[in-house]
């Protein structure tokens, strides 16, 4: 489908007299909060879990095992009985799977060994996948992306039995700039896309001058579960900038990317993972930044272009230095899940 085509096919929902909200009300929507995004709260997963039953999570997503408090067979029992009461379907999540990328940690065991009791802990805690991740944008270069894949592939294939026994799946995420769109489809379909998928990050995309747009496109059908925050870019001198947001406060078309992801991803959570930043520049015109690119198509290329050349910058978001980090991680993701809520006509 050409891109005349796919807008002709949108733009009656876009142009429709009810709003964004009422298209989505009959959709199997299911809010969740990714705990990542009040990461430095420093809670007990109980109070993590009435945290986001008080505003309004159906799914919680422990991304890192910290967050969860262990691995103990007993404590997880306890926290999925915690949010039994509350009705609350739990994810859990771990780091790095790939023993090539600088992000793993062998002090933690082989890549197998981590995965395996990662499986384990999702099937006492109720979990249906484990998240994981390759690594970051320091494993785009000077090894090449696809050693790092290749290698991240073995890893899978190696636990795949014992995910398929446990009914587990392994979702895997696109994470700090390391993998663009159809690297990580190639990614699932090496592995084995009966028992690994993806986790959808919708701010991740900018960070390998990728169009979060093209990234849903391309990854749509192996979504498990998703993280979703808005993003700015726009140009400078140097080439883009890009600021995650507040959502709403960005410029990529963020209520559109939830539509889409609504029809085209059902039944899967709408997580939300808010990260304020300060502008990140990506100096594409400078010849050593295509170090970690050279494989990126022109068209590609020119989707995340169009978005930077369409942005306007940023006002920076005065800081008030005598509110602590856990108040201001809060701040954000409540304004964030009021602009969702909206989105989802749950306001």
């Amino acid at each position: 489908m050409n891109r005349r085509d796919f807008l002709s096919r949108t733009a009656p929902l876009a142009l429709a007299a009810t709003p964004l909200a009422a298209a989505l009300s009959n959709a199997d929507v299911r809010l969740g909060i990714d705990l990542f995004s009040i990461r430095d709260g420093q809670w007990t997963p109980f109070e993590y879990l009435d945290y986001c039953a008080k505003h309004g999570a159906e799914v919680v997503h422990f991304s890192e095992v910290r967050f969860i408090g262990g691995l103990e067979p007993d404590h997880l029992r306890k926290v999925r009985a915690h949010a039994e009461r509350l009705n609350i379907q739990l994810e859990i999540g771990m780091k790095s799977i790939c023993p090539s990328s600088k992000m793993f940690n062998p002090k933690e065991g082989t890549a197998e060994e981590q995965a395996t009791r990662m499986i384990q802990a999702a099937k006492i805690v109720g979990s249906p996948i484990v998240r994981s991740v390759l690594g970051s944008m320091d494993d785009r270069s000077p090894v090449p992306i696809t050693k790092h894949i290749e290698d991240m592939v073995v890893v899978l294939r190696n636990v795949r039995s014992r995910a398929t026994d446990a009914g587990i799946k392994i979702a895997i995420e696109n994470h700090a700039g390391d993998m663009q769109a159809r690297e990580l489809k190639m990614l699932v379909e090496e592995a084995g896309k009966d028992f690994v998928g993806v986790c959808l990050d919708s701010g991740n995309p900018m960070w390998t001058i990728e169009d979060p747009h093209l990234t849903l496109e391309t990854l749509h059908p192996y979504v498990l579960t998703s993280h979703v925050r808005d993003t700015a870019v726009w140009s400078v001198p140097e080439g883009a900038a890009v600021q995650w947001v507040r959502m709403g406060d960005g410029n990529i078309g963020i209520d559109d990317y939830v539509r889409k992801y609504m029809e085209w991803c059902p039944g899967r959570a709408l997580s939300l993972e808010i990260i304020v930043t300060e502008p990140r520049i990506f100096a594409y015109h400078n010849p050593k930044f295509w170090d970690r690119y050279r494989t990126t198509p022109a068209w590609e290329f020119e989707r995340f272009l169009n978005l930077a050349e369409r942005g306007t910058p940023q006002a920076r978001r005065p800081v008030d230095k005598n509110v602590p980090q856990p108040q201001r991680e809060r701040e954000d993701l409540e304004a964030s899940l009021i602009v969702t809520k909206k989105l989802l006509g749950r306001a």
